[in-house]
């Protein structure tokens, strides 16, 4: 008898409907550094910008990747980490902190994915424009969809999320 692999009694398309997606797709890539844009903005609640540094400031991730996701950028528009001056460091790594306590007070994370793409060779989309992202994390929060159809459920608004991270600063 030949060695079969079983057939799964699941078949994933890889497909989710997802029409707010198409929005981000359609636009293309915009003309202006979306972290320069954003930051030079008077709008922050319209922009979802949490906080604002003499170097550094914070938003929340209009794709994320978890509930919670959050971005923060320096102000100046550099690509190399060597090009951060230290106080740029210092007060970024103050944000990643106060943020992370926030995220653990508001969302109850259990962990976080802190990290950063260096280029577009290292998957940076946004390359020319440092950013990290705070990802929050749960134990379990891998469900169904991620592991069969490679797709992850937010459960909560963007503008809800905004709200309640402005309130518990």
């Amino acid at each position: 008898m030949p060695n079969r692999r079983p057939k799964s009694h699941v078949k994933s398309t890889g497909r989710l409907w997802a029409p707010w997606r198409y929005a981000f797709i359609r636009r293309g890539k915009p003309a202006e550094c979306i972290f320069c844009e954003k930051s030079r903005s008077k709008k922050d609640s319209k922009n979802l910008v949490l906080d604002r540094g003499r170097r550094v400031f914070s938003l929340l991730n209009l794709y994320p990747y978890n509930n919670g996701h959050v971005m923060v950028a320096p102000y100046r528009h550099i690509s190399d980490v060597a090009d951060m001056g230290s106080e740029e460091a210092a007060e970024l790594f103050e944000f990643i902190q106060s943020l992370t306590r926030r995220l653990k007070k508001t969302v109850k994370a259990h962990g976080f994915n802190i990290g950063l793409n260096v280029s577009h060779d290292a998957g940076a989309g946004f390359a020319h424009h440092l950013h990290w992202h705070i990802v929050p994390r749960w134990s379990g929060d891998n469900n169904f969809m991620p592991v069969v159809a490679g797709t992850r459920v937010i459960s909560q608004s963007l503008e809800e999320m905004y709200r309640l991270l402005k309130k518990h600063k």
